[in-house]
């Protein structure tokens, strides 16, 4: 059975969380293929909220195994912590699983993480200082510790061994800091193993079990397409591949089985830390009524969102890249009462429009000009709308829009928080997936 594919379109923040939750009810699976805990997906169900930073978003549903998949950094403290959080509400975690093959993330690459922002000033990259890129490096440097090597004392021991030696002399000559202790840190990771061995599988062979079996399997992301390591506005990126892609090289699947790659953008864009982000909204008056409408708080940092204007250009770029066949619209119900609403549908740069999103960051530092088309509002509240037909005319003729601009139907339509307001505009196909 074909699986689904489910990942964010912007700077991240689409709301990833409730959408993964809504459709992992008819999943047998969930399986996270990227990054760390420096991500939150957030859970609103019966005015109670629930931020999963590493736990898969289908955890809620007894039935649906959740796998932390091998393209994931996992700090085993904040797993466990996580764990607990979940369980001392009533969610049952026995279907929670870790893969083998997945890297661990060390009390020192939250340290190096930290010293090396500042030390770069005004020049940082503004990360979460979580470990999730040097835990990425050491990956990529072949010196990364998994989980399958905490879980033998002997290769633990060695492997830990050398990397403090190493990071050690990072730590005192480079950043002059004081040295980590092997002791400390070996004993305590000794203790984590112990409490999550239960949970490690070899997560490569169960996915492609569980496909051949026609499971219903969907695939989760963390970040979004623009913050990817490839393809995002790097620098300013995250250390993973967010996209499409990343699910092949991060559950160890072919894409032979992936059919449906479902994006989700927000009706407006929003962006956490530094970087470009050319529809962002100057006007601090309206800037602060989206961001306080729409809750724009980072759920893993609290960090403010910077706020702008929903950008159909870039996401035409993210839609290509990501061979996205299906979308999804989250916090349409922010923009009520707005006057007018904004479209970006081009850039510009010296009065000259650019043919394609652009690659290198100088571009954006020469100051893109975001284009737009301006839309009428709405004065209703649409949060108890359901059905697409009984939503205002301007709204409709947003979204319709939209669709016209990226040749794509949109599948559903978020206009609230909770788990129940939606609305399934794509009847036949949305049923069709996930019935």
């Amino acid at each position: 059975m074909p699986s689904n594919v489910l990942v964010g379109l912007q700077w991240g923040d689409e709301g990833k969380g409730k959408i993964t939750d809504l459709l992992a009810k008819n999943s047998n699976y969930v399986i996270r293929y990227q990054g760390g805990n420096n991500s939150g997906h957030s859970i609103h169900i019966n005015n109670r909220y629930f931020i999963l930073h590493l736990i898969p978003s289908g955890v809620v549903y007894p039935s649906v195994k959740c796998i932390i998949g091998p393209g994931v950094v996992i700090d085993p403290k904040s797993l466990i912590q996580e764990i607990q959080d979940i369980e001392s509400i009533g969610i049952n975690t026995s279907q929670v699983f870790l893969a083998k093959r997945a890297h661990l993330t060390m009390p020192y690459h939250r340290l190096l993480d930290k010293y090396k922002e500042e030390s770069l000033g005004n020049k940082s990259i503004g990360t979460t200082h979580r470990g999730i890129g040097p835990t990425y490096e050491d990956k990529i440097a072949r010196m990364g510790i998994r989980v399958l090597d905490f879980l033998n004392q002997k290769i633990f021991y060695r492997k830990l061994k050398e990397n403090i030696d190493y990071k050690n002399q990072i730590i005192t000559k480079i950043y002059k800091r004081k040295p980590v202790s092997f002791k400390e840190i070996y004993e305590e990771y000794m203790e984590y193993a112990k409490e999550l061995h239960p949970r490690v599988i070899d997560a490569v062979h169960e996915i492609h079990r569980a496909f051949h079996e026609e499971k219903k399997i969907l695939f989760e992301g963390a970040q979004a397409m623009l913050l990817d390591i490839n393809y995002g506005t790097y620098p300013y990126v995250t250390t993973s591949s967010t996209s499409t892609g990343g699910v092949c090289v991060g559950s160890g699947v072919p894409p032979t089985f992936l059919k449906n790659f479902i994006g989700i953008a927000k009706a407006y864009c929003t962006r956490v830390g530094y970087g470009p982000f050319p529809t962002e909204i100057k006007n601090k008056e309206m800037s602060h009524f989206i961001r306080e409408k729409g809750k724009e708080y980072g759920a893993t940092t609290k960090r403010p969102r910077r706020c702008g204007w929903l950008d159909l250009f870039s996401l035409k770029y993210s839609c290509m890249i990501n061979g996205i066949n299906y979308l999804i619209i989250t916090k349409l119900d922010v923009l009520s009462q707005l006057e007018t609403i904004k479209i970006c549908v081009e850039y510009r740069i010296h009065g000259k429009v650019l043919p394609n999103f652009p690659a290198n960051i100088e571009l954006f530092e020469e100051k893109v000009e975001a284009i737009y088309m301006d839309f009428p509002g709405w004065k209703q509240n649409i949060s108890q709308i359901y059905e697409y037909e009984e939503l205002p005319k301007n709204c409709k003729k947003y979204i319709n829009f939209i669709e016209s601009y990226l040749n794509l139907n949109i599948l559903l339509i978020s206009v609230g928080s909770e788990r129940s307001q939606n609305i399934i505009k794509d009847k036949s196909s949305f049923f069709k997936i996930f019935s």
